[in-house]
Formats: structure tokens, C-alpha cells, sequence
């Protein structure tokens, strides 16, 4: 009985120390199947994250040019005061000086109106 219990005890041992070794055999190969499993899963909706994450960057610097342009033209039109001032001015001068045109011009027809007026009245006068 002691060689039956020896051997049935070896044999459990052996049996035992297969399993451990098939296990400890496999278990880098499910690890990794597992792990491939995941990457097929989560890799088209990480790539989609990807490319919005580069859109929006786009889209963002885009945006920051824009605004960055924006802000050197007003600082260039706050910095072009002095011009605005000197073209109020000479649109005041043209203003004042078209008006001046247009008093003389009206003196100028008031005068012919008249003088006409006196030619036709006076031939007018005569002819009766």
C-alpha cells in the first residue's frame, strides 16, 4: 500500500506540477490576446479622438491668427490718430472751400439772372 499511496501521491504531484507548468505557459499568450483584443477594440475610437483633436487644433490656431490679426489692426489704426486728424482737416478745408465755389457761383448766376431779366425787360418795354 505504501507504493500504491507513494505513486497516487506522485501522481497528483506530477499532475498538479503539469497543470502549474501549462498555465504558467499560456498565461503570457492569453495576457497578450487580451491585450490585442483591447487595442482592436479601443484603436478606431482613439484614432477618431485623434483626428477631432487635430481638427480643433486647426480650427483653433486658425482662430488665434484671426484674433491676433484683429488686434494688430486696431493697434495700427489707434497708432494712425494723426493721419485720421490731418484728413478731418482737409475734408474741413474741401468742405469750406466747395461752399465758398458754390456762393460765388450762385452770386455769378444771381447776376446773370438779372442782367437778363433787365434785357428782356427792356425789350419788353421798348417794343410796346
Amino acid at each position: 500500500m505504501d507504493d500504491q499511496e507513494m505513486q497516487l501521491k506522485v501522481k497528483r504531484v506530477t499532475d498538479k506540477f503539469t497543470e502549474s507548468m501549462y498555465v504558467l505557459a499560456n498565461e503570457p499568450s492569453v495576457a497578450l490576446y487580451r491585450l490585442q483584443e483591447h487595442v482592436r477594440r479601443s484603436l478606431p475610437e482613439l484614432v477618431q479622438h485623434k483626428s477631432d483633436m487635430q481638427s480643433w487644433e486647426e480650427q483653433s490656431q486658425g482662430a488665434i491668427y484671426s484674433v491676433e490679426y484683429a488686434c494688430s489692426a486696431v493697434k495700427s489704426m489707434t497708432n494712425s490718430s494723426l493721419y485720421f486728424k490731418s484728413i478731418d482737416g482737409l475734408l474741413r478745408q474741401a468742405i469750406s472751400m466747395k461752399d465758398q465755389i458754390n456762393n460765388t457761383q450762385g452770386r455769378r448766376k444771381r447776376t446773370v439772372e438779372t442782367a437778363v431779366s433787365k434785357e428782356v425787360g427792356e425789350k419788353h418795354g421798348s417794343g410796346m
